[in-house]
């Protein structure tokens, strides 16, 4: 007898109005795998991840305890007319994992927790339970009396916590030494200027409780302290001081250092806090673990002779047989257990990596693969499982792969809805729906809904290039010279000695794991003239846009005050000019307590971030707060002649252009832009830096197929003006573009490390002797 219930098989979205979406109203078909497509900036995030999504999960985070909300994340109710038929959404995005020093691709999955276990039970000799093999927990004795939540009192003599944490580098597994003269200046004094460290100015106030501190004089060069003064300089332990009337803790500078920038992973810093970090610090593996992060107590204790460092350091498909050879039965369910988290691994086509890879190292696909490791196994159906992007830093081989894991997850009755550009992955979707047809304000509308089908049929911009091919080239460019790599060996490279031609457009391929961004970070980047513009987020604020981050802001401020005869910091929003109300920032943020935090346009300013006198001030009849309101191409041509011609401003904003950005406006906040459009913004600024080669790592992630042409074209423009691109690339119309391919491989992890071939794209096609050369002569349908 058929029930209510049976009928409730759609998402239903009617007038759905977050960021440029524009009234949209969509049905999305339950326990289905739908395909979100559409060029770069269409609306196809704002639909899935702050609409269903968003709201999916605001709804879940509502159903707990008032306390409980108040460590969550606050989602804002979408801006939506309806949305009915909701199932809970798990959101596998490619945010990178977190950079902690002490974070491993073991400690953000099971793995390293279930091989804890099994040591601290058949580990010879026993050591402790799972927290002695741990390098994130301290080995601690204590004696003395301790208090219990009752107030009952007991006697404790060297009570032992075990713990498997290295002493000396406290689990980070490297230690540093420092360059003193690059952190002072021993010629000068304090007053003067000694300290060089970002921030600590001579007048300022980080230096001004060193020279009031009493423990050295302030006006004498560093060179003539005393041995004790230097000590307490540099060294002292924290102690309480009185300086500039007030009660302070002094400590050394050089601790002081360590916990402000050193003991930070330096991919988190601000740039120029990381040039100096990386200036000043020089790391090499700790010495008492040899880089491994645990005590001499947790590597002594080993199953078979091998110690859980030595499991850690192993590729994951080599760990995995050597589980499978445990025969013990006592060690059973720990070993099932193990075997079948490392089978996701291999599954997922994780296989090359190993446990102790710092996960700050991990690109954004194998970040998003990792997170898909937990849905797996998974009995939870009737869920809805968001992806962005799945098939980003996948060869055309792996691409399979991962179709047919995201069929399964919908084959077990979930709903999954995916966000892609790849036509592999938008060929196997049941239900497919494509936004535009434009980006940013000419995008934000449903533009096809059907089968996959229907799209190639229908008349939109994805449907025109679905079937798109780039043919090899007939003729391709001779080199100018070549870059010499011999005997490289960085993480699985095999002593790689390799020519890459120089003034051509060389593309460095092959399957995930392979070698590819070790031949090319350890032996390309790092020589002088190279620029390399890799996948490393864009680091900014809501309060950072376009045009504060490229420089942009720079030359029109500057323009502004010339043509109004007033100071540039008035046209900043971060500076003088800045509403006094809402500080610049264009909205109020309201902290209600343990409910949301609600964020209103600020009444002063209107939302538009300056104070009302600024407005007034005008360039070519616009105000400063009307030139961040324009699209990069509209302002290209306000930039360009009359009165607000800017030429500085100008070169920028055609750079923007020519990387596919024109749509975006200036003054768009960088946390609402997506990773494609990041990346571009990234590519965009680094074209005006000089340097002979560039290095791109996967440029074609997030575009769509209609801007993958756009972006050869820009390719070779940048080739054409006398520089050399080297790609690290899997999108096979980028290898078909090439005018010389470096092939590495055959496989990944200790399978790969090797040049498999390098010549042309058309000698790698009539050979076919690689994975790439198969996947790349079936795609020019050779």
């Amino acid at each position: 007898m058929p029930r209510d219930a049976d009928g409730h098989d759609v998402i239903r979205v009617q007038g759905a109005r977050s960021n440029n979406l524009q009234d949209v109203s969509v049905e999305i078909p339950k326990r289905r795998l739908t395909v979100f497509t559409g060029v770069s900036g269409s609306g196809k995030s704002s639909l899935v991840f702050d609409t269903v999504a968003a709201e999916s999960q605001r709804l879940i985070n509502e159903t707990y305890p008032a306390f409980l909300q108040g460590f969550m994340p606050t989602l804002d109710r979408p801006d939506v007319d309806v949305l009915e038929g909701l199932t809970t959404a798990i959101v596998v995005d490619q945010e990178r994992l977190g950079a902690n020093p002490r974070s491993t691709v073991g400690t953000v999955t099971d793995a390293n927790a279930i091989l804890r276990v099994l040591f601290s039970r058949f580990g010879d000799p026993q050591v402790g339970p799972p927290t002695a093999f741990s390098f994130n927990v301290p080995a601690r004795k204590a004696s003395g009396i301790m208090t219990s939540a009752t107030g009952e009192k007991t006697i404790v003599r060297n009570a032992i916590y075990h713990g498997g944490m290295c002493p000396r580098c406290e689990g980070r597994g490297s230690v540093s030494d420092l360059d003193l003269t690059e952190i002072f200046d021993d010629s000068k004094s304090l007053l003067d200027g000694a300290i060089k460290v970002p921030g600590y100015t001579a007048d300022g106030w980080m230096v001004r409780g060193f020279v009031e501190s009493g423990f050295f004089p302030g006006d004498r060069p560093i060179r003539e302290f005393t041995e004790q003064q230097r000590q307490d300089f540099l060294y002292k332990e924290p102690t309480k001081i009185k300086a500039a009337g007030m009660n302070l803790t002094y400590e050394g500078l050089i601790p002081k250092l360590q916990k402000a920038m050193f003991s930070k992973d330096v991919d988190s810093l601000q740039p120029h806090v990381r040039a100096f970090v990386e200036r000043v610090a020089t790391f090499a593996p700790c010495p008492d673990c040899g880089g491994t992060r645990l005590s001499e107590s947790a590597r002594s204790s080993k199953i078979r002779g091998v110690n859980i460092a030595d499991l850690c350091a192993m590729q994951i498909t080599d760990l995995a047989a050597w589980i499978r050879e445990l025969d013990d039965p006592n060690m059973a369910p720990v070993v099932t257990a193990l075997g079948d988290n490392l089978a996701s691994f291999v599954e997922l086509g994780l296989g090359y990596l190993s446990l102790d890879r710092p996960s700050g190292t991990l690109s954004g696909g194998e970040s998003q693969r990792i997170k898909m490791l937990r849905h797996l196994g998974s009995s939870l159906t009737d869920v809805t499982y968001v992806f962005d992007e799945p098939t980003v830093g996948l060869h055309p081989h792996d691409i399979d792969r991962m179709n047919r894991l995201l069929l399964q997850l919908r084959d077990k009755g979930n709903t999954v809805l995916v966000v892609e550009h790849k036509p592999e992955t938008i060929r196997v979707a049941d239900h497919v729906v494509d936004l535009g047809p434009g980006a940013g304000t000419d995008g934000g509308r449903v533009m096809f809904e059907g089968t996959v089908e229907g799209l190639r049929a229908s008349d939109t911009v994805t449907g025109r290039h679905l079937d798109d091919r780039v043919s090899v080239k007939d003729d391709v460019r001779t080199a100018t010279g070549a870059l010499e790599i011999r005997g490289a060996d960085a993480h699985n490279l095999q002593d790689v000695d390799v020519d890459v031609p120089l003034g051509v457009l060389v593309v460095v391929t092959g399957v995930a794991g392979s070698g590819k961004s070790s031949l090319v970070e350890g032996s390309i980047s790092p020589r002088e003239g190279v620029v390399t513009i890799d996948q490393s987020a864009v680091k900014g604020s809501r309060r950072s846009n376009p045009a504060t981050y490229t420089g942009l802001l720079e030359p029109i401020r500057k323009a502004f005050a010339k043509a109004n005869g007033v100071k540039p910091a008035l046209f900043s929003a971060n500076s003088e000019g800045a509403c006094p109300e809402c500080k610049g920032a264009g909205v109020i943020y309201t902290e209600l307590g343990f409910m949301e935090t609600v964020s209103t346009p600020c009444e002063d300013c209107g939302g538009r971030r300056f104070q009302p006198a600024v407005l007034d001030y005008t360039l070519g009849g616009l105000s400063i707060a009307d030139v961040l309101d324009l699209p990069v191409a509209k302002a290209r041509e306000f930039f360009s002649s009359g009165d607000a011609k800017v030429p500085a401003a100008k070169a920028i904003l055609e750079r923007l252009d020519d990387v596919g950005l024109g749509y975006v406006s200036l003054g768009q906040p960088l946390t609402t832009l997506s990773g494609g459009e990041r990346q571009r913004l990234k590519l965009a600024t680094h074209l005006g830096e000089k340097g002979g080669v560039i290095v791109l790592d996967e440029p074609t992630t997030g575009l769509h197929l209609a801007d993958v042409r756009n972006l050869l074209g820009l390719l070779d423009r940048i080739v054409d003006s006398g520089k050399s691109v080297i790609v690290i690339e899997h999108h096979q119309a980028v290898m078909a573009h090439a005018d010389w391919i470096v092939d590495l491989g055959p496989g990944a992890g200790h399978d790969g490390g090797r040049v498999v071939f390098e010549g042309t794209p058309a000698d790698l096609v009539a050979a076919r002797s690689t994975l790439t050369g198969e996947h790349l002569a079936a795609y020019v349908g050779a």
